[in-house]
């Protein structure tokens, strides 16, 4: 292996500038030119300070008002990714004289501090003081959503920065502000993140004089990509675990009409996005144990699902967002589910009804009953409260039809208007007292260990364009379906779902439903 002398490095020769972030190959032509030792930049250390008297350590036993504190964990793997050094600190507790001692002890011993909650101007956010006292505060407050309490701050020269406690919020600053920071440290240009251009799938309120960053949804339906907003709650951490991206609505703006081309800032690899399958629609814990069998079976597949209600599933297909939806509409004259619906909303669309299972509906109580409530004529009591689903639902339009044939007056249930999404919120309001009752599916009762009081059985089907059905992804999906049986066994354990049909064309009848499987009609 003969090779010319000064081929690859000769003497004098720059191997790498100042400011570069070392890799794998530049240490391999380190070590070739002679080099075993260099200079490099020492990684900012910044300390994450989590401050709340309901503040307990995972692992803990919890008594009632008690948050475990889990952000000082996001913010520290978050710096670790950026190239910083994290130290935790321990919990401090809402006292003055404790939040100035770790500050001080932090200031001398890091490059960055971050104090996390304390930031608002609630009566125990004592830290803009605190901070003012001991050093200088230099901004107090940015005009975003969610993350509006942000303070930049200096103590003994080190640079401080305090942001909310609400963990979105948290996620969303840090991002801003202490991401270019520690970048500044290492003499690198802040890394950005992919961004993918997608039209949005429903009209978006904002405030005026507020940026917002929306949490959305992406997937490739058809040749668009389409962006579905999902929950905007600061304190809902699951709603950035479900996200694949950002939206900046702008400030000077009261939001964003639906089907506007937007830009959205990625938290995924765009080569996800292309391999999901959009699911809108009803809201089922199926959809759930679904998604996790397809990641399993198909690892570089993906089901992204929203819950906008049956009604507005079937809107989403018309309009082209969605590949599939869930749906559970009960037609009042004809009392078949789904079918009437489909055939009105979708005409000239070819749509096929899939069946995902039938499931019991009921009402939800605590357990033992203690209101003794038998049925919807209990509604009327002064001492029950109702938690109600979104118009659009299928489980709405049920309780809708009990109330008409029993002739009772929505007006006079307490807690009619008051509307929870999903089947597992309307249980967690029950469970936490928010409501006595509300109508949902028996699993989530099992889930969340309350009582049920069964009133009907429903059909649960996907509608799914015939342009989409034929696609290798929902293929695949509709295969775990009808005939993947640790699938089935999982969605059994749930409780109250009948899977005799599951995977099945309910609609439009096919001639051929051998094995379980059906074609689609010649016609088509």
């Amino acid at each position: 292996h003969v090779r010319t002398v000064g081929e690859d490095i000769v003497t004098a020769e720059l191997i790498l500038p100042e400011n570069h972030r070392i890799r794998p190959v530049d240490i391999g032509v380190m070590l070739a030119g002679g080099f075993t030792e260099i200079k490099v930049r020492e990684k900012p250390k910044v300390v994450i300070i989590p401050t709340g008297n309901e503040l307990v350590e995972p692992g803990s036993e919890l008594t009632k008002g008690n948050i475990i504190e889990s952000n000082s964990r996001i913010l520290s793997a978050l710096v670790t990714e950026w190239g910083g050094e994290p130290v935790r600190w321990k919990i401090v507790p809402d006292r003055i004289e404790d939040l100035k001692k770790a500050l001080v002890e932090a200031s001398r011993a890091a490059d960055v501090v971050v104090i996390n909650a304390g930031a608002s101007a609630g009566k125990k956010d004592f830290t803009s003081a605190v901070i003012a006292e001991l050093g200088e505060i230099t901004l107090h407050g940015v005009n975003i959503r969610p993350g509006k309490p942000v303070i930049l701050g200096w103590i003994n020269d080190t640079p401080v920065l305090g942001i909310p406690g609400y963990p979105v919020s948290a996620y969303i600053t840090f991002e801003l502000f202490a991401k270019p920071l520690i970048h500044l440290y290492q003499g690198i240009e802040a890394e950005h993140s992919e961004t993918l251009n997608a039209k949005l799938s429903r009209q978006v309120a904002s405030t005026i004089g507020i940026e917002e960053f929306l949490r959305v949804k992406v997937g490739k339906v058809g040749d668009n990509i389409i962006a579905s907003p999902v929950s905007r709650g600061a304190g809902m951490l699951m709603s950035l675990v479900r996200a694949d991206g950002f939206v900046r609505v702008p400030a000077m703006s009261e939001g964003l009409a639906a089907g506007t081309e937007i830009n959205v800032k990625l938290l995924k690899h765009k080569d996800s996005i292309m391999n999901t399958i959009v699911c809108t629609g009803s809201h089922d814990n199926i959809l759930d144990i679904l998604a996790n069998f397809l990641r399993r079976r198909y690892p570089g597949l993906s089901l992204s699902s929203t819950h906008v209600g049956s009604m507005g599933g079937l809107i989403a297909l018309k309009r082209g967002e969605a590949h599939i939806a869930g749906t559970h509409l009960l037609d009042e004259k004809t009392g078949e589910y789904n079918i009437p619906f489909v055939k009105k909303l979708l005409a000239g669309e070819k749509t096929l009804l899939v069946n995902l299972a039938y499931r019991q509906q009921g009402l939800l109580v605590l357990k033992g009953n203690p209101k003794g409530i038998v049925g919807f004529k209990d509604l009327l009591r002064d001492d029950i409260t109702f938690i109600n689903r979104q118009p659009g639902s299928g489980t709405r339009l049920l309780t809708d039809k009990y109330l008409m044939d029993l002739n009772i007056d929505h007006t006079k249930i307490k807690g009619y208007d008051s509307e929870e999404y999903t089947h597992m919120t309307v249980a967690s309001a029950v469970l936490s007292g928010i409501a006595d009752a509300g109508l949902g599916i028996l699993a989530a009762a099992e889930a969340l260990g309350l009582d049920f009081i069964h009133l009907a059985k429903e059909r649960y089907d996907i509608a799914v364009p015939e342009k989409f059905y034929h696609l290798d992804m929902v293929q695949k999906l509709f295969e775990i379906v009808r005939d993947d049986p640790e699938f089935k066994d999982t969605v059994a354990k749930l409780g109250g779902y009948d899977l005799t049909d599951s995977g099945k064309i309910v609609y439009p009848k096919a001639a051929d439903q051998r094995h379980g499987t059906a074609t689609t009609p010649k016609h088509w």
